[in-house]
């Protein structure tokens, strides 16, 4: 089964490839108005996120926010980079510095959440 490409999906991948920053369901909410309701936002990042268009980050103020993926092919993300939250502006940033944890023999990262907040470089 092909998954179609629809005038909402269109509409928040545009968003999302036009923000320099991770967005949360909410602010796409009311960039688009009344264009998308919000069930379809929601379900619609999640299958962006299934997919390998963008990547999901839990913030240190409980939200989730997803950004577009550059380096992502297909369902494989490589996001073992730190996100910044400023706390002025609410900004939310990859920082592009990869990371390289080393995990304990045995041990195998499916996962990498790094968060830091403080005040971006506008902001402070």
């Amino acid at each position: 089964m092909t998954k179609r490409n629809t005038k909402a999906k269109q509409l928040i991948l545009d968003s999302l490839k036009n923000t320099k920053s991770a967005v949360s369901q909410e602010i796409l909410q009311k960039e688009l108005g009344e264009e998308v309701d919000r069930a379809t936002i929601y379900r619609v990042l999640n299958s962006f996120c299934d997919d390998g268009i963008v990547h999901k980050i839990l913030s240190d103020d409980g939200k989730y926010y997803f950004a577009f993926c550059i380096n992502c092919s297909g369902k494989q993300h490589k996001h073992n980079h730190f996100h910044f939250r400023c706390l002025e502006c609410g900004k939310i940033e990859c920082l592009p510095n990869e990371m390289d944890v080393k995990l304990p023999l045995g041990y195998k990262s499916v996962n990498f959440n790094g968060f830091i907040s403080g005040y971006c470089a506008n902001c402070s």
